[in-house]
Formats: structure tokens, sequence, C-alpha cells
């Protein structure tokens, strides 16, 4: 059964990072700031639910990014527990997808904790105030296929955020595989 995301805390504040990203480099929330928009999102190597968005995923980042929205994709799984979200697998997971965005490893978890993230994958759009407009899903999935009808929800909403610095009220939740926390 998929984990859903909770509603939309509209204009909750991005919290600061530094990770490590698949580039051997410290990333933080200033480095990925957009001028119209920030995506923070918490993917993960193996989820099906990720492997089934994650093409056009990658195709509306690159699109964001000619609207000045800046995207970064957090992994914050236990790797112990999960090797295929381990950080050398990150590395492989981003350049056989082509990502263009940085690809950041949370391995102590604090920041999956901070933004209160659930679930892979789990979306977070902010406006270019840093304030949050978006957290639902990419788009309709029925057995981990896309069900495509036009533009994503994710795309509209970030377009429409980038425009505005509003997202839209009503939000379809994302649903996935909950974060893999480690238990001591």
């Amino acid at each position: 059964m998929p984990v859903q995301t909770p509603i939309c805390d509209f204009g909750k504040k991005a919290l600061p990072f530094e990770l490590k990203s698949t580039e051997n480099k410290v990333v933080s929330l200033n480095d990925v700031m957009g001028e119209n928009g920030t995506l923070i999102m918490f993917i993960c190597n193996h989820c099906p639910y990720v492997k089934a968005i994650t093409k056009e995923l990658v195709e509306d980042c690159n699109e964001l990014k000619k609207i000045g929205i800046n995207t970064v994709a957090i992994c914050s799984n236990d790797f112990v527990n999960y090797p295929d979200d381990s950080f050398d697998n990150m590395i492989k997971f981003s350049k056989d997808n082509n990502f263009n965005f940085p690809y950041v490893h949370d391995d102590t978890q604090e920041i999956a904790k901070s933004y209160d993230a659930v679930c892979t994958p789990d979306f977070f759009g902010y406006n270019k105030n840093l304030e949050l407009q978006y957290r639902g899903r990419l788009r309709e999935l029925k057995n981990f296929v896309p069900v495509k009808d036009g533009e994503s929800d994710l795309l509209k909403s970030m377009k429409q955020i980038a425009e505005t610095g509003n997202g839209p009220q009503n939000q379809i939740p994302s649903a996935g595989c909950g974060i893999k926390w480690k238990y001591d």
C-alpha cells in the first residue's frame, strides 16, 4: 500500500541544508535556489514509483530550468538495509537517467525529518521566496505506468508558481514507498 504525502502547508519556508552530491560537491539550499522557484524532491534509486516517473521527471525539470525554477533531488533512505540506495548507486542512477540537477545524499536522514518527507517521490515546490506552494504528485500512475494526458501536475503547478508565486489550491498527493528510516 503506497504512502501518501500530506496536504500542502502553504507558505512554510524551505529549510537550509548542505549535502554531498553525486558530483562530489557539497550542495546547499542557496546553491539550488531558482530565480522563479525551487523544486526539492525526495527520491531514491530502487522505488518502483520513482522508476515509473524518472524519465518524465527529468524532462519536466529541464522545462522548469528554462523558466527559472531549479531542482534538487535528495535520497534519504537507509542504505545499509537498502543497498540499492547507496551513494555509489545514486551516482549510477543519476548518470543512467541523465539528471540535470544535483542528486544529494541525506545519510543522517536529518533533512528528510526536518522537511517531514514521508515517501519517494515526495515533491516540495517553492516560490521565489522559498514559500511552499506545491506538495502534490507528478501525475497519475496506474500499475506503475504514467497516465499521459497533457502536462504533468507537477509541471503545470510549478509553471503557475513561477508566474504567480502561488500554487494551485487543489492538489493530489504524491504516493510512493515510505522513506526507509534507520531504526537503531
